[in-house]
């Protein structure tokens, strides 16, 4: 079931199992919101103990709930004048910033692993993943489980610390699953890996471990599960009947030719292909025109850029260095099946608006230094309080299921970056949003860059600088969450 989480005047949706503890609802709690368990306050009916019992309170689906920071201790003396000269941030060196500004902590590289590290923080933005493997136990051997229980592990200790952590239990496990990301060189060394290959070996074992034993969508499922509804229409036989097909995928391919510019563009490009197989009227082989669209919207949606090809001249994967450009607010109409589009184009209309004007408001916040007045964010809280309420009944209204992004419309918040020339060479970065206390434009954002156990901090526009061109970082795995109203 999903609630949603009200605190510091943003709503954080939150996936939330009856079943389990109170603690457990908390930490999914912290994930989304930093505030720790220990210094929370959930208030259902009253503040919620940590002794309850979720089954009983009433919980309903996308029922808002307030967390409250609560400040403990007692009062004690004033403080003193500092006694060590004062450090400004632009006077410190980059590990010197980190510590100030305690950046999440990076991930050390244990030797051609930035493509497993990359991921890793790319994978662990992902709330309801988060809150799936805080309630992960299983007694089984397998290796899936095995990669699962690790990542659980490691995602645990990350929240725990501000240093640099070595990744060793999800990278032996990863590789007992999955031995060629155990493959060495000439010289005995540890081979560089494709970070998309690294993405997809942990799904499939997340997706394994985390499966529903009801038979219906596991976590993964419906957390990154789209549907593809395809249409296939032979052409030199316009007479004979198309045949339409469902199938399920966990990320979109974005295909680049020399006619690629735009994301959407190089993902159409692969959702219609041309294929040849035998024509059951013309009684042979024959061309058929194959269309797909998206049937269902996930909550998150994870866009592979097609970057790297086989050349047999070489014999190595060789990368495309086209130019493609991405956007922070990704419009999926356009992807979607005619049913779905006309199902949520009220709904995406809203949010464009909606957004629009959170931009408005969040840019004269700028101009007033960022001094917002308390009687300011009360303010701001009302109104999206009212912009939740439209967008809430429009979905009810539609008859949209709320597992899935109910507006079409999508926000980058992670993003996997390759610098260099070939698959089998160069170095990965991962990148994520960070979330901010005020409200914020879109394209005016900041950004964490971690280059292994390097955390820094970027801007938006760093992000969409790496859009390809040369051998520079360049977008190569995107992750969007839908835009939550």
């Amino acid at each position: 079931m999903r609630v949603n989480i009200k605190h510091s005047g943003k709503t954080h949706p939150v996936e939330v199992d009856p079943s389990k503890s109170v603690s457990v609802f908390k930490d999914a709690i912290y994930q989304v919101t930093g505030v720790p368990s220990d210094r929370m306050k959930v208030m259902i009916k009253g503040v919620l103990k940590d002794d309850a019992d979720l089954s009983k309170l009433g919980l309903k689906p996308n029922q808002v709930l307030m967390v409250k920071f609560q400040v403990i201790g007692t009062s004690g003396p004033l403080p003193s004048a500092p006694t060590q000269q004062i450090t400004f941030l632009e006077d410190m060196d980059q590990d010197a910033v980190a510590l100030a500004v305690r950046n999440p902590p990076g991930l050390v590289n244990l030797g051609q692993t930035c493509y497993l590290n990359s991921t890793l923080q790319a994978l662990k933005t992902i709330p309801q993943l988060n809150v799936a493997l805080d309630g992960f136990s299983s007694s089984s051997s397998s290796p899936e489980s095995k990669v699962t229980n690790s990542l659980k592990n490691l995602f645990s200790g990350l929240n725990q610390t501000a240093d640099p952590v070595p990744p060793f239990s999800v990278l032996s496990n990863l590789r007992l699953m999955a031995p060629q990301f155990a493959e060495t060189d000439n010289a005995g060394r540890y081979s560089q890996q494709d970070a998309d290959e690294a993405w997809t070996q942990l799904l499939s074992a997340l997706k394994l471990s985390l499966g529903s034993s009801s038979g219906t969508d596991g976590p993964i499922d419906k957390m990154m599960g789209l549907e593809l509804t395809s249409k296939l229409q032979c052409a030199e036989a316009p007479e004979e009947p198309a045949t339409t097909s469902k199938e399920r995928q966990l990320k979109l391919q974005c295909n680049i030719s020399i006619n690629t510019n735009f994301l959407v563009s190089g993902i159409l490009d692969s959702l219609n292909q041309q294929i040849e197989k035998t024509s059951s009227s013309l009684g042979r082989m024959a061309v058929y025109n194959s269309e797909s669209r998206l049937s269902r919207l996930p909550q998150n949606l994870v866009v592979h850029m097609v970057r790297f090809y086989w050349r047999r001249d070489i014999q190595k994967k060789a990368k495309i260095m086209r130019k493609v450009k991405y956007p922070l607010q990704l419009d999926t109409l356009d992807l979607a099946t005619e049913e779905v589009r006309s199902q949520i184009q009220p709904v995406n209309s809203a949010v464009k608006q909606i957004l629009k004007e959170r931009d408005d408001r969040a840019k004269i916040i700028k101009r007033n230094a960022g001094k917002a007045t308390s009687d300011d964010a009360t303010k701001e809280v009302d109104i999206r309080r009212e912009e939740r309420k439209k967008i809430e009944d429009l979905v009810k209204e539609k008859g949209i299921d709320g597992e899935t992004n109910v507006s079409g419309m999508y926000e980058l918040y992670a993003m996997v970056t390759h610098k260099g020339a070939s698959a089998d060479s160069g170095h990965y970065i991962g990148w994520t949003r960070k979330e901010s206390e005020v409200p914020v434009a879109s394209g005016e954002e900041e950004w964490y860059k971690f280059d292994d156990d390097k955390v820094s901090v970027v801007t938006a526009d760093k992000i969409l600088s790496m859009d390809g061109g040369g051998e520079d970082s360049v977008a190569y795995i995107l992750l969007y969450r839908a835009v939550n109203i």
